[in-house]
């Protein structure tokens, strides 16, 4: 066995508590309705609470699906190992053969600083550098203002909760590339432009679209259904709506509709790797079970282990981190892989293990020490770095449950 059977499954009395917790949730009128699922073995216990919107009849369900934004990450992490284990790409290699729009950076004298005062880049980015965010280029965490901030804005490649409206790979990389980085290659973890480029990588190495490269090696191998860039028209009724609240505002507001007037309805020009997905709790489960048995699933084997333990391995410095301001005490806890979160340490409502959040309100970790995986899906945006009261909740009642 490539991952030894946990002792035990999970405590009725837990998921019972479990589900008392997050129904409070909904009741309050913090959320229209949640999906959780905790599997330990061959034991899986799914909730579905509440309902696909706000003042909606329509209930909640297993099946439902969601946007699942930066859950897309360790997917396309893992579509990135695929591609290194056939040798189409190679870590250390640097991104210029496939991406020449990304050849000979200049990169800004000043982060603050007017988009045209550059000195030139003291190495290519390498293909880890995206898989580690360590391009050069993402979100400045600090207040100010940022010529360069407004020039990704103008050119549609800004980081934010929108995703990119290009319409084409090729279109969004040439803008991308019309830019300089933010910091050199290497220096820096910022969140989290360097994975929207990996999806343009992909494609290219593949040779195929992003969509279905993934569809071929990885969703139809796992069973992965429900889980795409858009949501097929005979699937909308089960999309639920998107929802975001200003800090400090009482009234919640759509973020995404549901339905056609989604913008998950029709297939994007330009797919973002980074958080383009749309999946079920299901779905996430299986591709989080290939992961906790390093690379295998049902038989199959969709990952080398070196492959797995690349990815669930902390590739940034304290040098990195130092320089890399994420949420409060982000980086006494944390470490990132490729493409993913490497829990250190923990406390009562953290996750355990490795994997990530969504800023839609998502969240999915493996534990390979419990042998537990739980999978959190909401639809409410985040509105800050630090972990919503629904997270913290579903992760301290998840280790409650063991």
């Amino acid at each position: 066995m490539l991952n030894p059977e946990p002792q035990g499954g999970l405590s009725k009395e837990g998921v019972e508590r479990m589900h008392s917790v997050m129904a409070a949730h909904v009741e309050r009128g913090e959320l229209p309705g949640v999906v959780t699922l905790l599997a330990r073995g061959d034991e899986v216990r799914a909730d579905a609470i509440g309902t696909l919107a706000f003042g909606n009849s329509a209930p909640m369900r297993r099946d439902t699906i969601f946007r699942i934004a930066s859950l897309t990450k360790p997917i396309s992490g893992a579509a990135a190992m695929i591609l290194v284990e056939e040798g189409k790409l190679r870590l250390d290699e640097p991104v210029d053969r496939l991406l020449p729009e990304l050849a000979n950076r200049r990169v800004l004298k000043r982060l603050d600083g007017p988009v045209d005062d550059t000195v030139p880049a003291n190495r290519p980015i390498l293909v880890s550098d995206l898989l580690t965010v360590r391009m050069g280029t993402g979100a400045i965490m600090a207040q100010g203002q940022y010529p360069i901030v407004q020039a990704m804005t103008e050119q549609g490649v800004a980081v934010g909760p929108w995703l990119p409206k290009a319409p084409s790979m090729d279109a969004w990389i040439r803008s991308l590339g019309s830019l300089p980085l933010m910091r050199q290659p290497g220096e820096a973890w910022m969140y989290d432009t360097g994975m929207t480029v990996l999806g343009v990588l992909l494609s290219r190495a593949a040779g195929q679209p992003l969509e279905a490269f993934m569809r071929e090696r990885i969703f139809e191998p796992l069973g992965m259904k429900d889980t795409g860039f858009s949501v097929p028209a005979e699937k909308l009724d089960r999309l639920c709506t998107a929802y975001f609240r200003t800090p400090g505002a009482e009234k919640f507001e759509v973020f995404d509709p549901a339905g056609t007037e989604s913008q998950f309805s029709r297939p994007p020009g330009m797919p973002s790797a980074s958080g383009g997905l749309v999946s079920t709790a299901d779905d996430y489960l299986a591709f989080a079970r290939m992961m906790l048995n390093k690379g295998a699933y049902g038989g199959k084997r969709l990952l080398s282990e070196r492959s797995v333990e690349l990815m669930t391995t902390d590739h940034i410095t304290p040098e990195q981190k130092a320089v890399s301001p994420f949420s409060t005490g982000f980086w006494d806890k944390r470490g990132w892989g490729y493409a993913l979160s490497i829990v250190k340490q923990h406390e009562p409502g953290d996750p355990r293990g490795f994997g990530w959040d969504g800023g839609y309100g998502t969240s999915c970790y493996w534990d390979p020490q419990t042998g537990l995986i739980g999978v959190l899906m909401t639809q409410r945006l985040m509105d800050s770095p630090n972990p919503p009261a629904a997270f913290v909740d579903f992760w301290r009642s998840a280790y409650e449950a063991l």
